[in-house]
Order: C-alpha cells, then sequence, then structure tokens
C-alpha cells in the first residue's frame, strides 16, 4: 500500500487536533480542557500538538479561526440570498449578532477567545472583515443607497457595534432577551446611513425618525 504524501499527513494530523480541542474547548471550556484528554481523543500525543500548533493557546487560535472560517461562510450565503445589496448587508448584520446565541461560538468565540487571545479586533479575521465591509458600504453609496461617509471609518464603527453586541449577549443572563435588544437597536442604527429618497426600509425594522 502506497504512504499518504506528508502534505497529507500533516494536514490529517492538524484536523485531528483541531476536531478534538474544538470538542473538548466547546463542552468543559478552555481553561477546563486537558490536553492530555483531547490528544488521547484524537490518537496522538501532547508532542503533536506542540509541534504544529506550539501550545494550547495556539491550538484555541487555530479553533477559532476555523469556527470564524464557517461562521464567514454562512454570513455570504445569508448575503447573496437577499433581494438587494442593501437588504443583504442588514441580513448579513443581523446573522452575526444571532450567532451569539449558539453555545459553541459564544463559549469558545466570545468568551474564551477575548479572554486568552486579548481584544478581537486585533485578530487576523477582523481584517478581511473590515475590507469586506469597507467595499459594501462603498458600493452602497456609489448607487445611492446611503449616504456618502468615509467606508473604512463607517466599517469599523458598525464592526465595534456588531462585536460589542455578541459580547454583551454572550455574557449576558438572559442570552435571548439580550439579543433582541440588540438586534433592535442595530436596526435603527443602520436605518440611520439610508439616503431620504432611497426609502428602502429594514424588514422589521423600528420607525424611522428621519421620515425615511
Amino acid at each position: 500500500m502506497a504512504h499518504k504524501p506528508r502534505s497529507e499527513m500533516i494536514a490529517e494530523t492538524r484536523a485531528k487536533l483541531i476536531a478534538a480541542a474544538r470538542a473538548a474547548f466547546g463542552t468543559v471550556g478552555y481553561a477546563d480542557a486537558s490536553m492530555d484528554d483531547f490528544t488521547a481523543a484524537a490518537g496522538l500525543t501532547r508532542g503533536a500538538l506542540y509541534h504544529h500548533f506550539g501550545d494550547k493557546k495556539g491550538l484555541l487560535q487555530a479553533v477559532i479561526a476555523q469556527i470564524d472560517a464557517e461562521m464567514n461562510e454562512r454570513l455570504r450565503i445569508v448575503m447573496q440570498k437577499a433581494p438587494t445589496r442593501w437588504q443583504g448587508f442588514i441580513d448579513e448584520s443581523i446573522a452575526y449578532i444571532e450567532m451569539a446565541l449558539e453555545p459553541e461560538i459564544q463559549r469558545i468565540v466570545l468568551r474564551d477567545g477575548p479572554a486568552v487571545l486579548g481584544d478581537p479586533t486585533s485578530w487576523p479575521s477582523q481584517n478581511a472583515c473590515l475590507r469586506d465591509m469597507t467595499e459594501n458600504l462603498r458600493l452602497l453609496a456609489e448607487e445611492g443607497t446611503i449616504v456618502a461617509t468615509d467606508p473604512e471609518a463607517t466599517a469599523q464603527l458598525i464592526i465595534g457595534a456588531t462585536l460589542n453586541a455578541s459580547l454583551w449577549i454572550a455574557k449576558a443572563p438572559d442570552p435571548e432577551v439580550t439579543s433582541k435588544k440588540a438586534i433592535q437597536a442595530t436596526k435603527a442604527l443602520l436605518e440611520g446611513l439610508l439616503v431620504a429618497s432611497s426609502s428602502p426600509r429594514i424588514e422589521g425594522g423600528s420607525p424611522n425618525i428621519r421620515g425615511i
């Protein structure tokens, strides 16, 4: 039987460690997850973990990167299904906030992630998010849907607002109630970007005080 290429073996080892760690972090949390337990569950050793990820913190980064990629793909699909670019922008923003109710995202990305890795705005994934939102806002302004503001500055503010909403939900005593409050407030804030003459109302949004 032919041996697998080294690159394939490395990818398989990494995938096993990430899957085992993700299950452990998602059930008992980062602090209580035993490296010996999840390396054994993957049929590997601590040495393999150190070789591929450096340490437990490096493995958490890899797990969060995987979850983040999945979240981005889900958000991309949400945006594509929308009838207009504006509605897609709204749907994507709300869908991101709603993800804070999912136990795995809540525990790994929104609780343990910031506690171990620091400020989420400094994570590599935020750079791609900022670029995409900046471009989207630029196009919305060009088509006359939203007011002309600096797209990067506006993207920074919106990303900060939705990220903080997600962190608020994850730590709230009643995440469901907090999520509804956050979504309502986010819709009201985003409506403020609309050009008065375009008036594409946000589905389920609050009455617009600008008469849009």
